[in-house]
């Protein structure tokens, strides 16, 4: 049997919406919203359009229900971003975006929002730690780290066509 295939899907200016059909093909959708809040959505097995349950939880909500499904062995080590008010959120870089072909460090990234590019996925590669001389590309996805409002900043930057 194969694992579950789990669906994303990027909602500019919204988030990200990640779908899952279950083994009992059940239809299951959560939407990662910018500001970290969470929407999950289940929908009724005899119709996958009929929403059978809706909830927002606020991101606090949405880490404890994200432990409880799976514990964490806590290790001091690591870093928890929920703990420390830091966020971490892949932001995608479409085709149009004023920054597709041009060098990281002409974004200025850092220096407007403090928020940083820990690392860039592209196609099947992850590239991490970019320097300033890396070459964004549309299709893009960046991995970015910092308050839940610089993060916002940031994506508001990158979004620019």
């Amino acid at each position: 049997m194969t694992g579950p295939r789990l669906r994303s899907t990027p909602l500019p200016g919204i988030g990200v919406q990640y779908d899952l059909t279950t083994r009992e093909h059940r239809q299951l959708s959560v939407i990662a919203h910018r500001d970290g809040s969470r929407s999950l959505n289940a929908y009724r097995a005899d119709d996958p359009d009929a929403c059978a349950l809706a909830l927002h939880l606020t991101g606090p909500e949405a880490a404890a229900v994200a432990d409880a499904l799976m514990p964490a062995h806590h290790n001091p080590g690591l870093l928890h971003t929920t703990d420390l008010g830091l966020v971490a959120e892949r932001i995608p870089l479409g085709a149009a975006s004023r920054w597709n072909g041009r060098l990281l460090g002409e974004t200025r990234l850092r220096t407007a929002t403090g928020a940083s590019i820990v690392a860039v996925l592209r196609r099947t590669d992850a590239i991490p730690s970019p320097t300033p001389d890396f070459r964004l590309a549309g299709g893009d996805t960046l991995i970015v780290i910092g308050t839940r409002e610089g993060v916002d900043t940031a994506a508001a930057i990158l979004e620019r066509e």
